[in-house]
């Protein structure tokens, strides 16, 4: 927007300048051109009106000659001047015409370097501004569609699930008390799994609007990584798999919202729990690297192609059923992409390497000292 104001305000005063430039010459030219036309006619009257008497009329027809030669020659010359600036404000006036009706294909044809020629170049920068908002509103409104989509038939599968088993418990149709009790265990772990289907959504269209309001402080990742991995052992454990750690016993600091950050860990570790083959191993790294702290969840699986790795952090993206364990609830694929938002807002980077079933997300974020000297005031923990 200011370089298109300032483009605007140096082609005005380019235009006054011509403008003033073009007069100029033209009362110049036009004085010097009447000039030859008066010594003309000096030359040539007085060979035709040769009465004294006549005197008065020959001053007369001088005067009115003179007058009309330099306001032709005046108004010829400008007119020639200012031609070539008036065709390309026409063809600018035109282009804006074009574009303000909708067609923001057009682009303006002055490729001149002066500034009618900058003038049109921000003309067609803008018209392609414009053509891209136009595609990201379509994509937000394409995206819309899949989102209401999407979790419209993740939710629709839960909650059928939990009207069945009510309706089961409504009309007193189990035969003891131990189907009675596996029925609300059925139906609640239904409910968990919408809630997190919920949650997840929330996250997500938080995250990717712009509403995200992170606060940053410095924290210790080792100790934040101990409580996460306290909190999934055993969860771990019901599945058949361990938790090893990997990791240094000198503190790593990073600048992040520790919120955000927990829930991106979260996600890759139940990704992890979902998808290792079973019995297992899952192993978590913290490692210092340059400006860097890197921290990867490693496990077996499953081998993937190359282009699921690709798809792996696109929203709504789901394993197949051969892949995930059946005993650990589906989600409605957003995990891996919400994780990569995070870290994205945090100024790091997310990534997979993937050999032969042997599968490593990591995260790598800024050290707390490349970021910001932080206050005595911002907490430490």
């Amino acid at each position: 927007m200011n370089r298109d104001f300032l483009s605007l305000l140096n082609w005005k005063k380019s235009i006054r300048l011509r403008l003033l430039g073009s007069l100029l010459f033209s009362l110049v030219a036009a004085f010097f051109g009447t000039s030859l036309i008066n010594d003309f006619l000096n030359f040539i009257l007085p060979q035709i009106i040769v009465m004294k008497s006549e005197s008065e009329a020959l001053s007369f027809a001088n005067a009115a000659l003179s007058f009309l030669s330099f306001l032709f020659f005046f108004l010829l010359i400008f007119f020639f001047l200012m031609r070539p600036i008036v065709r390309k404000v026409r063809t600018l006036a035109d282009g804006l015409m074009a574009i303000a009706n909708g067609d923001l294909n057009y682009r303006v044809p002055l490729p001149g370097q002066d500034e009618l020629g900058e003038v049109a170049q921000n003309i067609n920068y803008m018209a392609e501004q414009l053509q891209s908002m136009m595609k990201r509103e379509r994509q937000i409104e394409t995206s819309k569609m899949e989102l209401i989509t999407h979790v419209s038939h993740d939710l629709r599968t839960p909650l059928t699930s939990i009207i069945g088993y009510l309706n089961l418990l409504k009309n007193d149709d189990y035969q003891d008390l131990d189907e009675h009790k596996r029925y609300i265990h059925n139906a609640f772990n239904k409910t968990q799994q919408m809630k997190k289907l919920i949650d997840d959504l929330f996250e997500y269209t938080r995250l990717t609007s712009g509403d995200a309001n992170l606060t940053f402080q410095v924290i210790d990742l080792n100790s934040l990584l101990e409580q996460i991995i306290i909190e999934f052992e055993p969860i771990a454990q019901e599945l058949s798999l361990t938790i090893r750690k990997d990791w240094e016993q000198q503190s790593l600091f990073a600048h992040v919202d520790v919120e955000r950050l927990v829930r991106a860990i979260d996600n890759l570790l139940m990704n992890a729990l979902k998808f290792s083959l079973k019995p297992g191993e899952i192993t978590v790294r913290l490692a210092e690297r340059d400006h860097l702290v890197v921290l990867a969840v490693e496990n077996w699986g499953s081998p993937i192609t190359k282009e699921q790795e690709k798809l792996l952090f696109e929203r709504f993206y789901k394993a197949e059923p051969s892949r995930r364990d059946r005993d650990v609830p589906s989600g409605a694929g957003l995990g891996l992409s919400i994780a990569n938002y995070i870290v994205e807002l945090h100024g790091g980077r997310i990534g997979l390497k993937h050999a032969n079933g042997h599968f490593t997300f990591y995260i790598e974020l800024p050290k707390a000292a490349q970021i910001t000297k932080y206050n005595e005031s911002e907490e430490i923990i």
